[in-house]
């Protein structure tokens, strides 16, 4: 599967497009106004302990105050003065109140990003990543990507890392890591660790609270997280973001240089490759598939519901064949949606029922099959009787709709209005409890409203104007919202 990055950055917004074969499967924004936190890294003050959550409120010198859970402490990482020695476990009490106290200093990162009405999730369990390897500067560790499956290649990739980094230091192996030479690994590793040595230095001149150090933006992370050995290129639209590009490259991976391309078409990036449309159509709740089917999807505040309907497509043998197809093929967009909406937390899929178990089992496996495609930690439970899948999914940040858009200010969020009828009877109740004096009364309202009143409600209104006993004039104003309407006392014939 060829994948391609595409780029476009301003000095107010950077997006990020990744195809795989030419179809958009993420999309990342970042906007100057709203900079992403995550992996940012602060010196805190604690401003509460809570021992009944295990948990404490940090001030990180931003609006909202960070969120650390206790399982997020590292023992002793308070003690700036030790320069960040080695973690001691021993036998200590890990409680909350027995890790941190009101007004301590700690070096936290952030994990999450504020979400809704949360604050940031923190940890003390700070990581650097590169592009091949995550340097743990706490741990003396040494992890590898699941993904790396040939065990040779595992055993390999961890000799190289185990012979060349430091002690009381460790590392994670990256993805990216596997078939990769091994200078090139501990060509990295060394450019981590001096990294780590230039935020120790920057600390202790950083107020409390304040910032340490900030992660990368979206246009560099692009190189160093989603380029793959199946990547193409990374192509950019910015001749300036394009130079940052290069010189991050030259710094910590300097043979990735040649895959970085300045685009110079006179139509826009995202044009010219056909995105826009397809970030329009993301934030819609249908999608169509190709044979006929959709899938709805509907976020909660708990949960998002994902819905398979055959729509249209009607199948060439028998019905189970045909909902079988329909449900394999919704695996494969649902997997799309979720990494393009970047879709978090819990998630039900609602497939079409089967009757065979084989066939349950059969898109389960497909599910499982597609989501090795997305970067994110997903974990998925078996399908019930009924065709409902339970899965949950990491969330980071908000997803990509909450993003872009906000509540409609009409519907309050609801994704509905009240109905015509409904209002046009509103209306008569008001009108049987006017008193007025006035010969002639005049309703002003939208004119799609005032068009179903005269037309579908056109006996009722001849009851409500008889028992009026005053004539009634419409007002149209295209300017009024649907539900809302004036009533008007009219004097003059």
């Amino acid at each position: 599967m060829i994948t391609e990055l595409a780029v476009s950055a301003r000095p107010h917004e950077i997006r990020l497009a990744v195809l795989e074969d030419n179809t958009l499967v993420e999309f990342h924004i970042e906007r100057m106004l709203e900079p992403g936190l995550v992996g940012n890294i602060y010196r805190g003050r604690v401003m509460r302990v809570l021992p009944g959550m295990e948990a404490a409120f940090v001030d990180i010198g931003l609006d909202k105050a960070g969120f650390l859970y206790v399982t997020d402490v590292l023992p002793n990482i308070w003690e700036l003065e030790e320069e960040f020695g080695s973690i001691g476990s021993g036998n200590m009490d890990n409680r909350i109140e027995n890790l941190l106290q009101q007004g301590q200093e700690v070096l936290v990162q952030v994990a999450r990003e504020p979400i809704s009405t949360k604050g940031p999730r923190l940890t003390t369990r700070i990581t650097l990543p590169g592009h091949y390897l995550v340097l743990l500067p706490f741990f003396d560790y040494i992890g590898i990507s699941r993904r790396i499956e040939d065990e040779t290649e595992r055993e390999r990739l961890k000799q190289i890392v185990a012979s060349a980094k430091p002690e009381g230091m460790g590392f994670i192996i990256r993805t990216a890591s596997e078939g990769v030479e091994e200078e090139k690994i501990v060509y990295e590793m060394g450019k981590l660790i001096e990294l780590w040595q230039e935020i120790l230095e920057k600390k202790k001149h950083t107020p409390l609270p304040g910032l340490v150090h900030c992660e990368l933006d979206l246009c560099l992370k692009a190189l160093r997280d989603f380029l793959g050995k199946d990547t193409r290129r990374l192509i950019v639209d910015s001749p300036q973001a394009y130079e940052r590009l290069k010189a991050y490259a030259q710094r910590f991976v300097p043979h990735l240089q040649y895959m970085i391309e300045l685009y110079q078409g006179e139509k826009p990036l995202f044009e010219t490759l056909e995105i826009e449309n397809v970030i329009a159509y993301a934030l819609k709740p249908r999608i169509d598939l190709k044979s006929g089917g959709y899938i709805i999807i509907e976020k909660t505040e708990a949960l998002t519901v994902i819905d398979v309907n055959t729509g249209r497509f009607v199948g060439e043998n028998n019905l189970e064949e045909t909902i079988v197809k329909t449900n394999l093929e919704a695996v494969q967009e649902i997997v799309r949606q979720l990494r393009l909406r970047d879709l978090g937390g819990i998630i039900i899929i609602d497939f079409i029922d089967m009757r065979k178990e084989e066939d349950r089992q059969t898109v389960l496996t497909a599910l499982v099959e597609a989501l090795k495609r997305d970067r994110s930690k997903t974990k998925i439970f078996q399908m019930s009787e009924l065709g409902l899948v339970e899965m949950t999914r990491k969330r980071t940040r908000e997803d990509l709709v909450q993003y872009l858009c906000e509540p409609c200010p009409y519907c309050q969020g609801m994704g509905l209005v009240k109905s015509k009828r409904t209002i046009c009877y509103e209306i008569i109740r008001e009108l049987e409890q006017l008193q007025t004096l006035a010969p002639k009364i005049g309703i002003k309202a939208h004119p799609d409203l005032i068009y179903h009143m005269k037309e579908k409600e056109r006996e009722v209104w001849e009851q409500i104007t008889q028992q009026l006993g005053k004539k009634v004039e419409f007002i149209p104003d295209s300017h009024l919202h649907l539900e809302s309407y004036e009533i008007l006392e009219i004097w003059q014939e």
